[in-house]
């Protein structure tokens, strides 16, 4: 009964406003939720890499509006993920590292997350793949989805690590091995999300199809591999970039298992990673062309929202290591693209966008009551007209106290011990060039200071967090787990 009153009430609002874009239907649309783990900036829409190949992205690019200065809300899984579902920050919610699960939490057992504000709304909705990080949000019991696909993961492997890192873990390797693509997890996500578009889910729909790759390990197969050359174009590197970091910006990327650039030039690996991740990205492209294709297929597609977006970047030697859990562009740019009723065509917006954004805008775009309790601004002003001014910039977090703050200009980071990094964006985009001390600039860092966030929540409850460091002054430093703070820094 429930979504049936939700439904009339979405049929009545959008009966009642049309878009100045394009007239919004009659009819509630469905939405269609494409997440891609560890995805920068390396798409075509974006020209992140000249070499990279991905025509579906494109394609989706071209039907709607794709953000060119978004970024997430942390660079790890499991608090950008959360943050996205529960549209709150992970300064608010205490989830900065890869537990706990937020649904443990007394404060936000009873939290209203996006899919289920969709349900409450009188959608059905559908998942498969990684929406949630890992397991969480489809055990037993679990009320996050009406319906469940497989889950994400690496599918088949060799029977060996292809490439032997300072760090063994199994998840940590890349290269090409004989095997199917069929065999992957992303395939078996695919075809789930195709065969619910076939057999007619359920209206409206809310479906979110998780793909896994380019997420490590990036094994690929030779289709993919063959369309890059092996001498591939590597993203640029400065070999002295970290002498104007603070050491804390070390201690948030230490004892991690990616291993740092040094490694890969010396065992002669960054061509093959490169290579790696580019093919990974090509495949996972195709599949989401095969889902397009399935909405395109069900009649659906003029009455769907497509919102595409990934959980946070990846260094490929950037910044002189690999992986992510960094406050530079390279580890918090994200691909975010919509398209659907309402959205301008063909559009690139240079406006700052957050992946906290997502909650509001697809309630706004989708007509339904609005939430009262998230901390995102929805994007319906910039995709209906892309250079509508956005007054707030991106804000990233990484543990308690460390702080990316982006505007179209600037990057501004505060460490939790006090130290600085600023950098202009305009005439430096890899951030080789620290301004933090820089009288000059004062001015510009004090203006993004002003939007570091009030709260600034302790690791939460089953975090594999400790204390390190209680400052006279009352001020408190964690240390993640999964970060690693030590007693001793290595070179990078």
């Amino acid at each position: 009964m429930h979504k049936l009153i939700g439904l009339l009430g979405i049929i009545l609002f959008l009966s009642a406003c049309k878009s100045d874009s394009e007239e919004i239907p009659q009819t509630p649309p469905n939405v269609l939720f494409i997440a891609i783990d560890d995805l920068n900036d390396w798409v075509e829409p974006l020209k992140g890499h000249p070499q990279v190949q991905t025509p579906h992205m494109n394609r989706l690019a071209s039907q709607g509006v794709t953000f060119t200065n978004a970024h997430c809300q942390a660079p790890l899984c499991n608090p950008s993920r959360t943050s996205i579902m529960t549209g709150l920050r992970p300064s608010t919610t205490g989830v900065y590292s890869l537990s706990p699960w937020f649904r443990k939490l007394e404060p936000f057992q009873d939290l209203v997350s996006l899919p289920q504000y969709f349900s409450q709304q009188g959608y059905t909705t559908y998942m498969t793949g990684k929406l949630y990080h890992g397991g969480y949000g489809r055990q037993e019991g679990d009320t996050e989805w009406d319906h469940i696909g497989p889950g994400a993961g690496v599918g088949v492997k060799p029977e060996q690590k292809l490439v032997n890192t300072p760090a063994p873990h199994p998840l940590v390797d890349w290269g090409l091995f004989p095997h199917s693509d069929s065999a992957k997890g992303d395939w078996k996500v695919m075809e789930w999300a195709v065969n619910q578009l076939k057999d007619m889910p359920e209206e409206p729909f809310f479906l979110g199809v998780g793909f896994f790759l380019p997420h490590v390990p990036c094994y690929a197969t030779e289709r993919w591999f063959d369309l890059y050359p092996e001498n591939i174009t590597l993203p640029p590197v400065l070999a002295s970039d970290r002498e104007d970091t603070p050491r804390y910006s070390w201690y948030l990327h230490w004892k991690l298992p990616e291993p740092r650039l040094k490694f890969l030039q010396e065992a002669n690996e960054h061509h093959n990673l490169v290579r790696s991740y580019l093919a990974s990205i090509s495949f996972v492209d195709h599949l989401v062309g095969k889902v397009l294709d399935a909405l395109e297929a069900s009649g659906k597609a003029d009455n769907t929202i497509i919102v595409l977006w990934s959980d946070h970047g990846f260094h490929l030697g950037e910044k002189l290591i690999t992986g992510k859990n960094t406050l530079w562009d390279r580890s918090t740019r994200v691909p975010l693209i919509f398209a659907g009723p309402g959205i301008q065509k063909g559009e690139l917006c240079a406006e700052p966008a957050e992946l906290l954004d997502l909650y509001p805008s697809l309630i706004d775009l989708c007509g339904l009551d609005p939430h009262p309790n998230l901390e995102g601004h929805s994007l319906v002003p910039q995709l209906q007209e892309v250079t509508t001014p956005r007054e707030w910039p991106a804000i990233t977090t990484h543990g308690p106290g460390n702080y990316g703050i982006r505007t179209k200009e600037w990057r501004y980071i505060l460490y939790a011990d006090g130290s600085e990094e600023f950098y202009d964006m305009k005439n430096d985009p890899n951030e080789f060039t620290n301004l933090a001390y820089d009288p000059e600039y004062a001015s510009q860092k004090a203006e993004l200071m002003h939007w570091l966030p009030q709260e600034d929540a302790s690791p939460a409850e089953g975090s594999k967090a400790r204390l390190i460091e209680r400052k006279p002054d009352g001020r408190v430093f964690w240390e993640l787990e999964e970060i690693g703070v030590g007693d001793s820094i290595p070179e990078i």
